[in-house]
């Protein structure tokens, strides 16, 4: 039952479209002749679009790796275009109506840092000039940020080089002050060698001293050997005196007393000369031993002398090294500094000025007015809305209808 009455409902509107054809028809064609007609009279528009890369360096990573980093990002270069942030400039330096300026609209490439600019005018020679226009105050702003950024590795670049000239005159400053402490470790080797002589030159005195103290060591042993032979002999004279005295004989007494007394009196004389001599010497040996003292007085001084002169040496020495190394440390310094400038060089041959990688180019067809796409859009609306329209009479007609037999 219900697929009959679908069936009749269908049928009743096919009947109704079929009655009214004409006033669907008519109407529609009307529509359509129209707007082809207005899409013929309208001006022709192009679209005139450019792609441009923004300014844009490399950076060194930890790693090693150059990544490209862009001054200014894609994305706002595209939203400052979309809002009209040059529209002004463009228009003042062209002699344009602002009120009459075309739209601008900008895009980020998806996954580049490429920026597309695209215009749409009947006039392409005009277009072209917006967008080198454009292009020109974007490069303008891009390249001053570049320049800002070139003129900052300059600075550091300078910087790092002055330091470097700084560094290297230190260097020469420590090379000096080592040519001064190893002329003092030659002069304190000098000072070593000549104590050295003066210590081997107090040995031999002492050891010429020691000589000559045992040589008088050995005269006053024989002094006083000799001594004590006059001794021994002096006291037989005096035995013999003495004798010669108790046995009191005539004639040949005093004589031998003349003799005996003599010959006393000379050993004493002898006794006394050598007396004298070891005095002499004995005041000899004290010279000797106070000579050889203070010889070895001078040699002990001399070792502390010389202990002390190379213990100067030592620490002279040891700041010589200290110096040393820390001129490697300075040369370690300026190979860092060095390498430094080195990647800012680098980094500075890999800056890229704003470019454009596609030169404004027109469309090769008008992309307005879509002339076919307008006729069909007429065509479509207009059938729709007559075929409405023709269901709407018929509604009223049927009411109209049934009022009457009521």
């Amino acid at each position: 039952m219900d697929t009959n009455e679908n069936e009749i409902e269908l049928i009743d509107l096919l009947n109704v479209i079929w009655k009214r054809k004409w006033l669907i028809i008519i109407p529609t064609f009307l529509c359509v002749v129209a707007a082809a007609v207005i899409s013929f009279r309208m001006p022709r528009v192009w679209e005139v679009d450019a792609i441009m890369l923004p300014s844009k360096f490399f950076v060194q990573t930890e790693q090693g790796q150059f990544n490209e980093v862009v001054v200014t990002d894609p994305k706002q270069i595209a939203g400052q275009i979309n809002q009209k942030s040059y529209n002004n400039l463009i228009a003042a330096e062209l002699s344009l109506d602002i009120r009459k300026f075309p739209d601008l609209k900008a895009e980020n490439l998806r996954d580049t840092k490429l920026v597309r600019i695209s215009v749409r005018n009947k006039d392409i020679a005009q277009a072209k000039s917006i967008l080198q226009s454009l292009f020109k105050h974007l490069k303008i702003e891009l390249d001053r940020k570049i320049e800002v950024e070139t003129k900052d590795l300059d600075t550091q670049i300078t910087t790092k080089e002055n330091s470097i000239r700084d560094m290297e005159n230190e260097i020469k400053t420590k090379e000096n002050e080592i040519k001064k402490k190893n002329n003092e470790i030659k002069l304190k080797d000098l000072t070593i060698q000549s104590k050295e002589i003066e210590k081997d030159r107090i040995k031999q005195e002492i050891e010429s001293d020691q000589n000559k103290l045992k040589i008088s060591e050995e005269r006053v042993g024989s002094i006083m050997e000799e001594m004590k032979s006059v001794k021994g002999r002096i006291d037989e004279l005096d035995k013999q005196l003495n004798k010669v005295i108790s046995e009191k004989k005539e004639g040949s007494e005093a004589v031998s007393l003349l003799l005996y007394s003599n010959e006393i009196q000379q050993n004493l004389r002898y006794y006394n000369t050598l007396d004298e001599k070891l005095s002499i010497e004995k005041v000899t040996q004290e010279n000797l031993r106070l000579s050889i003292k203070e010889n070895q007085e001078k040699i002990r001084q001399t070792d502390n002398q010389i202990s002390q002169t190379n213990t100067e040496k030592q620490i002279i020495m040891t700041e010589i090294s200290t110096i040393m190394n820390e001129i490697e440390n300075i040369k370690n310094k300026i190979n860092t500094t060095q390498s430094e400038i080195r990647l800012m060089g680098d980094k500075k041959l890999r800056i890229d000025y704003a470019q454009l990688i596609k030169e404004p180019t027109s469309s090769l067809y008008p992309v307005s007015p879509r002339k076919k796409m307008n006729v069909l859009i007429a065509g479509i609306l207009g059938a729709f809305a007559f075929t409405i329209l023709a269901f709407f009479l018929e509604y009223l007609e049927k009411n109209k209808t049934r009022n009457k037999q009521i």
